[in-house]
């Protein structure tokens, strides 16, 4: 997908498919702008059905949190749907229900997201609400307060209640003991309890502005048309000055292997994971992230992967294994491995398995053939997500909202394909356990299992 010629719409420009000699599957068609008052705008056209994709993303997420207010840019997601003064709590969500529509919103470590997916013509009707509410949301106590208890009520549901969710949030708290991704999205619990409304419009005063927002549609539209509609509607709102500095602590370099143990009557199943501290897209060095990217496609993709054909299939000492990289982040990031033991395989033992199968990678490297399969599948699936228009708007505005541009994304295929076995050696060297945190979720002993003594005894 190489740049193309500029577009006739003047700030903008085009990244459009072209064919190649390799026959390099064509990407889809994107058009990007600027207005005057610093909202970026990505037009990806997409023509098989009378629908579009409208989402509004801000450069802030929870690591933008204040220090003590973990939590601020979750809550203030949950208060951009209680209303302006043209449009009160309600009114747009019913609107976009009659229309057959879909709205929601989400925040993550680096942005936060509102999106809509109606029929083409109601495009308008979306940003005239999104431009709306970047300028004129309405809080009052009454409504902040209310709405602060949900958020607790969330947390409660979501992570105090589940023993899964404390492992995890425990072991990212010991991953990142100085930087902002050691905080949970939604919050620590004191510190959600001690948010009030100026918090919260403080929050929105810094962060919710044109100039720090990236505007997504993705549909069936004429480029011209979306950015000349985007200037009337967006266009009127002031910038603030320049955008938010995202000025963070950086972490420290990891010195220890740390391990984190939770034990809970909750727990059915014990399970495992670890979690290593390395470069994502935007802080590692070229190659090493696309590099990242296939190794935890090699060890943990699916059924033919190291990980589940060593501990499930041969060994037998686990029913599943897999790996992930999370490589969409504007600081260092994380590869996960995870695994859940079969029955009277310890997680000890299983941790032993699991660091066999990366150090035999990072010394003996891998076979030729399962690198080019894992290579020709990441392509692939990246292929294949074009087909899905929401799928393709997230895409390109969680790259673009950490950081990354176009031709990061565009190129991303060509990335892939250029790893060779060397960089996956390389690659697996960096999960080094020193860099790295173990976390252990076990079942809790109760009177009963604890009268009958262990398994097998």
């Amino acid at each position: 997908m190489p740049l193309g010629q500029p577009s006739s719409v003047p700030g903008t420009f085009s990244l459009t498919p072209g064919s190649s000699a390799s026959a390099k599957p064509a990407g889809p068609a994107i058009t990007k702008s600027k207005l005057d008052n610093g909202l970026d705008i990505l037009v990806i056209e997409d023509h098989r059905a009378p629908v579009v994709t409208h989402m509004v993303w801000y450069r802030n997420g929870s690591a933008d949190d204040p220090l003590g207010k973990s939590g601020i840019a979750h809550f203030l997601e949950h208060l951009m749907f209680k209303g302006t003064k043209a449009n009160p709590q309600g009114k747009f969500s019913e609107m976009i229900a009659d229309f057959g529509g879909q709205e929601n919103a989400f925040t993550a470590n680096d942005y936060t997201a509102y999106f809509q997916r109606v029929a083409k013509e109601h495009l308008p009707v979306c940003m005239d609400y999104e431009a709306d509410r970047m300028k004129n949301l309405v809080l009052s106590d009454e409504v902040v307060g209310p709405e602060r208890d949900v958020v607790l009520e969330e947390r409660r549901m979501r992570t105090d209640s589940d023993p899964s969710d404390q492992l995890n949030e425990a072991v990212q708290a010991a991953l990142y003991t100085h930087h902002p991704y050691g905080k949970p999205i939604i919050g620590w619990a004191h510190e959600i309890e001690s948010l009030d409304r100026t918090d919260a419009l403080a929050y929105y005063d810094r962060f919710y502005t044109p100039e720090n927002a990236i505007l997504v549609v993705a549909g069936d539209v004429v480029p011209a048309e979306v950015i000349d509609l985007a200037g009337k509607i967006y266009g009127p709102i002031p910038r603030h000055g320049e955008p938010p500095r995202r000025t963070r602590t950086k972490e420290p370099e990891p010195r220890a292997h740390r391990l984190v143990t939770l034990a809970d009557t909750k727990v059915e199943q014990p399970s495992y994971q670890q979690v290593f501290l390395v470069p994502s897209y935007r802080t590692g060095a070229p190659g090493e992230a696309a590099a990242l990217e296939v190794l935890a496609h090699l060890l943990g993709g699916g059924q033919t992967s190291l990980l589940f054909k060593t501990l499930v299939v041969d060994e037998k000492i686990a029913v599943a294994a897999g790996a992930h990289y999370q490589g969409t982040a504007v600081d260092d990031t994380r590869f996960y491995v995870f695994s859940m033991p079969a029955p009277g395989v310890s997680l000890e033992e299983l941790d032993e398995a699991i660091e066999r199968v990366i150090d035999k990678v990072a010394t003996d490297g891998v076979d030729p053939a399962d690198l080019a399969r894992a290579k020709t599948r990441l392509v692939a699936e990246a292929i294949y997500a074009q087909d899905n228009q929401a799928t393709l708007a997230r895409w390109y505005g969680a790259s673009l909202a950490t950081g990354l541009d176009l031709e990061d994304v565009a190129h991303w295929p060509e990335r892939i394909e250029a790893v060779t076995a060397e960089d996956v050696q390389k690659a697996a060297r960096r999960l080094d356990r020193t860099h790295g945190v173990t976390g252990f979720l076990l079942p809790a002993a109760t009177p009963e299992t604890a009268q009958r003594g262990p398994a097998g005894a």
